[in-house]
């Protein structure tokens, strides 16, 4: 992501999930990321955005048609506004019929705005597929991991669900432990620790999945209380898959700061049975029960 250049004296604010950054000194190339902010702006905001453009652009060949009184036939109304309509209709490339060109000049600047008029349209088609085939993550994680101790072992547990409920076959899972940690020799730094899961690989994620990593002595968890972690770690969870609606990669990626782990607690159920039907409550996905 490019921020913004260390002329500024306003830093961007990046979003690393619950908590926000304020970076300062990286040069912005807004020019060579037009790409990056169309597919990263707002429907509302891509769509206003090519309103305006469309609006200038015809308003600067107006400009230019009316610098030459009577190069356009036909104009109704005889003012600005009617090379206004011409122009809407030539870069368009509508062509209704009744306002042409009648000089050369005219001609020549209807020429112009029917090349731009094409390659708006290729660009503006290309960038509106772009958006509606990129791929949307359907996975729904838990808001609080839990951590309880289970047959001898302390476990931390994060709970995930398919939103569409359809098949993401050969997903994988990895979680990370971030920490700020200090030294003598190298000042601060945040270290990343991989967290071993006792599953990283589901073959048919279609309703649920519960990551479970045990902390033992072998765990970068191992020892550490939650005052000790307070306030410089956090937990990064990614996951991946194919999307077998849509052939499509799914990635989705969860930030937990830890103070979001909920010790001693458990999910609380999703699963009942009615009769031989198994019944799942999803309003109940984020809910968790102390262990007493």
């Amino acid at each position: 992501m490019k921020l913004f250049s260390k002329h500024h004296q306003h830093g961007r604010r990046i979003a690393m999930g619950d908590r926000e950054v304020v970076a300062f000194g990286m040069d912005s190339h807004f020019w060579q990321d037009i790409y990056f902010y169309a597919m990263t702006f707002s429907w509302p905001l891509f769509f206003a955005t090519l309103g305006i453009i469309f609006v200038v652009f015809n308003l600067i060949f107006a400009s230019l048609y009316m610098l030459a009184p009577g190069s356009i036939a036909n104009m109704q109304p005889d003012n600005f506004l009617g090379a206004y309509f011409f122009s809407v209709e030539t870069l368009a490339t509508v062509g209704y019929g009744d306002m042409h060109p009648l000089t050369v000049y005219a001609h020549m600047i209807a020429s112009i705005e029917i090349f731009v008029g094409m390659g708006s349209v290729a660009i503006t088609t290309g960038m509106i597929f772009a958006r509606f085939s990129r791929p949307r993550s359907s996975i729904v994680f838990a808001e609080h991991p839990v951590s309880h101790v289970a047959d001898g072992r302390r476990l931390l547990l994060i709970r995930m669900a398919n939103e569409r409920l359809n098949l993401i076959s050969e997903a994988s899972a990895k979680l990370h432990l971030m920490r700020q940690e200090a030294t003598t020799t190298m000042g601060k730094f945040r270290k990343i620790y991989d967290l071993k899961l006792e599953r990283e690989q589901h073959p048919l994620f279609i309703l649920g999945w519960t990551l479970i990593h045990v902390i033992d002595e072998s765990s970068p968890l191992y020892g550490l209380t939650p005052e000790d972690m307070a306030g410089n770690s956090s937990l990064i969870l990614t996951v991946e898959g194919i999307d077998e609606t849509t052939n499509q990669n799914q990635r989705g990626i969860k930030h937990y700061p830890i103070e979001l782990v909920r010790w001693n607690h458990r999910y609380v159920d999703i699963m009942t049975q009615q009769g031989s039907v198994p019944h799942l409550h999803y309003s109940k996905f984020h809910d968790s029960e102390e262990l007493l």
